[in-house]
């Protein structure tokens, strides 16, 4: 399978309408159903002022999603990143590192020399130790599965 991924950044109001139900079907399939997660998917924070969605299509196909929250929104002094989504059959195809490398571009461009806190997954924690994510928590249950907070400094 050639993989060849088109990036878009944008804004709740600047996505269209398949865009935004393409971004919300995959977070859904995954965190939902996949993970047999029940809880709010639909949280608000995907409209709050400085939200920027991180999509990744290959052709026609939405194969990765993210989305940035500024500070205040997730932590109090800390913008941060979640909702991190690969879709299944594209998982070990090498999207998931050039996503993270997206989303920190696209982190740095409208939150300039801010540190970035997330609430990740531990089984995924050397993912993003190989971005520069240091953890800074025990693990602590989120809907029933292990996390960890994890901080990149921006020095």
């Amino acid at each position: 399978m050639s993989v060849s991924i088109n990036w878009k950044a944008k804004t709740f109001s600047e996505l269209n309408t398949t865009e935004l139900y393409d971004a919300l079907k995959l977070r859904v399939d995954i965190f939902v159903v996949e993970q047999t997660c029940y809880y709010p998917e639909l949280d608000d924070c995907d409209r709050v002022n400085g939200t920027v969605h991180l999509l990744g299509y290959n052709g026609e196909e939405l194969v990765a999603y993210l989305r940035l929250l500024p500070k205040g929104v997730s932590y109090p002094e800390y913008p941060s990143i979640g909702r991190v989504a690969t879709k299944a059959e594209y998982r070990g195809k090498g999207i998931g590192h050039p996503l993270m490398v997206k989303a920190l571009e696209v982190c740095e461009q409208n939150w300039p020399g801010e540190d970035i806190k997330i609430s990740a997954q531990e089984h995924l924690e050397k993912y993003y130790i190989q971005h520069g994510f240091e953890r800074v928590s025990d693990m602590y249950l989120e809907d029933d599965i292990p996390h960890i907070a994890m901080l990149k400094t921006s020095h």
